[in-house]
This record gives C-alpha cells, sequence and structure tokens, in this order.
C-alpha cells in the first residue's frame, strides 16, 4: 500500500467504530477521511474543539468561508442544526464526557494505553491543542495510524517521548491490524491478510497478544 491507500484503508476500518448518534472529534489528518466512509444509516455528529459541533464536508473551492475552519485551520463546513460556541463551551463539552469517540494519530503509543502525539523535544510544535483533554474526557480512545514511521516501531513497550496522557487509549488501528488495549497487555484482533502474524509483531516493539478469535481485518 502507498501512504494514499493506507489511510483511506484505515479510515474505513475505524469508520466501522461509529455508531448512529455518537458525538465525534476527529483529529487533523487521517482521521479527516473518516466520515467518507460510514455505513449507511449511521449519522453522528462531528465536533471540533475550536468552538463548533456539526461539521459538514469540505467545502468547494469558490465556497469556502474562512472563517469556518476545523481545529487543524482546513476548511469545513456546517451542517443544519449545528452550532457555534466560545473556547469555555467547546472544552466542557470535552471535559464535561460529552464526547463519544476521539479519533487521532500518535507519533507513539504503547502496551499500557499510553499516547505521545503532540512534540518531539528539540523540534518546533505548534502547541499541544486539545488532544489532552479529549483523551481524557472521551469515552472511547481510538489511535488511527501507519503502523512505523519509516520503518522504526511507533507501538511500543514504553513510549520515550513526552506523553499527551496516561492509560487512555482503547483501540489502535493501522494498516497491518486492529490492536485492543487491554488489562493484560495489547491484543490483535483483527489482521489484514496482506500481513502475517510475525510480520506484525516485527513492526511491533510491545508483545502482541493474539486473539483466540483472531478474524481478517475488513
Amino acid at each position: 500500500m502507498d501512504r494514499s491507500q493506507i489511510k483511506s484503508f484505515v479510515a474505513k476500518r475505524v469508520a466501522k467504530e461509529l455508531k448512529d448518534g455518537d458525538v465525534v472529534n476527529l483529529g487533523i489528518g487521517l482521521p479527516t477521511l473518516i466520515p467518507n466512509y460510514l455505513p449507511e444509516g449511521v449519522d453522528i455528529t462531528l465536533q471540533s474543539e475550536n468552538g463548533f459541533v456539526g461539521i459538514g464536508p469540505s467545502p468547494e473551492e469558490d465556497k469556502v468561508n474562512k472563517y469556518i475552519v476545523n481545529a487543524g485551520g482546513s476548511p469545513v463546513t456546517i451542517q443544519e442544526g449545528g452550532a457555534f460556541f466560545d473556547s469555555a463551551a467547546s472544552f466542557g463539552i470535552i471535559r464535561g464526557g460529552h464526547v463519544d469517540v476521539t479519533v487521532l494519530g500518535a507519533l507513539q503509543v504503547d502496551e499500557k494505553g499510553n499516547l505521545a502525539n503532540w512534540m518531539i523535544p528539540g523540534k518546533l510544535v505548534p502547541g499541544m491543542g486539545g488532544a489532552m483533554d479529549l483523551v481524557v474526557g472521551a469515552k472511547k480512545v481510538i489511535v488511527a495510524m501507519e503502523h512505523t514511521a519509516k520503518g522504526k516501531h511507533k507501538i511500543l513497550k514504553e513510549c520515550s517521548l513526552p506523553l499527551t496522557a496516561k492509560n487512555q487509549v482503547n483501540l489502535i488501528v493501522t494498516e497491518m491490524g486492529v490492536i485492543e488495549v487491554t488489562e493484560e497487555g495489547l491484543v490483535l484482533v483483527e489482521l489484514n491478510e496482506e500481513f502475517t502474524v510475525e510480520e506484525v509483531q516485527n513492526a511491533t516493539e510491545a508483545k502482541l497478544i493474539i486473539s483466540d478469535n483472531l478474524i481478517p481485518m475488513k
């Protein structure tokens, strides 16, 4: 798979985790593709930490409103019934536990469900954004990402980068498989049939527990 195929493949799989009526916050990058793959009949409400609910699809070039952007600064639309509000209200929604699912990328995630996704020491970063609040406030946290970074492990025994949050990740979805974070460790529950279990383990620093009910990833 090339990178564009990986992103679409992962987004399509994550979309199956979303249920009708869910309030969902999507991180920048890969997660923004997820609404394109929602199963028929599933209607979700997208929340953006910069202050609105009811994010719609990307606008056509001649209909861009520079004042309506998502948290990553990309132009979006707002659906009928959506609402704008200030950051205090937005983070009240997040911290109040009203977000059902948040989906975001990661620099590193480990076998304890720790997440590092906001900075690499020594490199310029725009800021930590709302991720620290989201991963603690959301009812379910899904990491959607490429399994490795230029061949280097991203799913580790222990994160080495500064943490975004501890013990908050519930599910990891990559192009190689679907991994549940449990008290016993990381459980491989779905496998992309383009890879073997051994290949997934070799691409993962943490020791994987192979589910007795391992199924193909679709």
